[in-house]
């Protein structure tokens, strides 16, 4: 079987891809090769035995059209990830762009479909307690992304049909070693004393593990028959308030926790302002307060994982607490090698070389 995993340079998708891999040459009666698209390399090409990139954007027809041949099994993740930016760019990848993935790969053959969204796709700025997945709402979807993504989870699950298979996973709030988008902006903004609280960081939040949100996405492909036509919401299950999740993030990478509150309504407020001003420009970077970002780190959102779990037949392998102290080992808290590098590696990083045959060992 071959598999096409989109959006392979980033964290997720790579270690996703990395993941079909290793479970393949774990399992003597199963054979996958993964091909990934994305626009530019995977970095597992030449790298990961079974393992091929093909190059493009989800706006090229043909470049999508050509992913696709020969393709049995999608896992979608490619997207334009932003807290701002123009409503027009989000639509051509995240809407459009997933249409055409979705009507190319019914052409091509393909019988299953893993569409990778996420939970703000049905959050509309309240309080998430215990919820399972509801329904994608683009109407009350808070930002851009929110709301793109949400659309385009409607069009594949209406895509799901006998002999296409589509499911629909929400992983929340993916973090772990090596990770750019959260991790690293969170240490940033410590190191220059730029991290608030909003109101204390009372707000009771569930996120998830890399690892697992990468077992959990495999499983949903290998579920799909039996799950087709509904979404899933994937979380470690383990809600922690926000001042106890960033201090631990904090004192994995050596760095100082949270210093300072600021009442939620003003960030709200703040962050609306800022985000209508960012707007006017291209900026390179991420605006440093957005109202859906402050919504989300001031709002409690966890969520009910029985029917996942149940449904998927998966748990998580990976405790939030394991998880910290995989971090704090990846900044070299617990030590360093006599190089001077950090010890440790990456979640994805470690599966990678694993599968590469450079260890002796597979990866918890």
């Amino acid at each position: 079987m071959t598999v096409l995993v989109t959006g392979a340079s980033g964290m997720l998708g790579r270690a996703v891809a990395t993941e079909v891999v290793l479970q393949a040459s774990t399992e003597a009666t199963r054979g996958e090769t993964v091909r990934t698209f994305q626009r530019g390399e995977s970095g597992l090409s030449g790298v990961v035995p079974g393992v091929t990139d093909a190059r493009g954007s989800l706006t090229d027809r043909a470049r999508v059209r050509a992913a696709v041949e020969g393709v049995d099994a999608v896992i979608h993740l490619a997207a334009k990830v932003s807290m701002a930016g123009r409503p027009e760019d989000f639509d051509a990848v995240n809407v459009e762009g997933t249409r055409t993935l979705l009507e190319e790969a019914r052409a091509a053959g393909v019988s299953r479909f893993v569409m990778v969204s996420s939970p703000s796709v049905a959050h509309a700025g309240l309080s998430v307690v215990g919820d399972d997945a509801l329904p994608a709402d683009p109407e009350r979807a808070r930002g851009e992304y929110a709301r793109s993504k949400a659309e385009a989870e409607l069009l594949a699950l209406a895509a799901d049909e006998p002999g296409f298979a589509v499911v629909a996973v929400r992983p929340h709030i993916v973090w772990g070693p090596g990770d750019t988008q959260l991790i690293e902006r969170i240490v940033e903004r410590s190191r220059r004393g730029r991290l608030p609280l909003l109101s204390g960081g009372l707000a009771l939040i569930d996120t998830t593990y890399i690892d697992n949100a990468t077992t959990a996405i495999v499983a949903a492909l290998n579920r799909v028959e039996a799950v087709h036509g509904q979404s899933y919401v994937i979380t470690n299950g383990e809600p922690r308030t926000v001042a106890e999740l960033l201090g631990g993030i904090c004192r994995a990478a050596g760095v100082p926790g949270p210093r300072f509150s600021v009442p939620a309504p003003l960030a709200r407020e703040a962050g609306g302002l800022i985000e209508r001003v960012w707007n006017l420009r291209a900026h390179d970077d991420e605006p440093p307060m957005t109202r859906f970002l402050a919504e989300q780190l001031s709002t409690s959102h966890w969520y009910d994982q029985r029917r996942t779990r149940h449904d998927l037949q998966w748990r998580p392998r990976v405790s939030l607490d394991d998880g910290l102290a995989r971090l704090a080992e990846w900044y070299g808290v617990g030590g360093q090698r006599e190089d001077g590098q950090r010890s440790g590696c990456r979640a994805d990083d470690c599966r990678l070389f694993w599968v590469a045959g450079r260890s002796t060992h597979p990866p918890n």
